[in-house]
């Protein structure tokens, strides 16, 4: 599966497996991942996408800040996982 700025993932390894992240960039096999909290946009972490399970939920509007290089927030990555983990309870 192709991977896209901005997309919401999961951690299936590692100390933090079971995490919900979000995907700041994409490097050939590796991505680079944020949620706001623990991982900041400063430091995101790599993980090969081997790593992570994907989820069909993309922000529109960060991927267009990122894809930009516009200002983005730890803040907004905080607020799209958390309108990505609404929707998913309403299923």
């Amino acid at each position: 599966m192709e991977y896209q700025i901005g997309q919401a993932v999961y951690s299936k390894s590692g100390h933090d497996k079971g995490t919900l992240l979000l995907v700041v960039s994409v490097a050939g096999e590796y991505v680079l991942l944020a949620d706001g909290k623990r991982r900041k946009l400063a430091k995101p972490k790599r993980k090969k996408i081997i790593h992570i399970q994907p989820t069909k939920y993309v922000d529109e509007d960060i991927a267009e800040k990122l894809t930009q290089n516009a200002y983005v927030l730890d803040a907004d990555i905080v607020k799209a996982l958390k309108k990505y983990q609404e929707k998913s309870v309403e299923k």
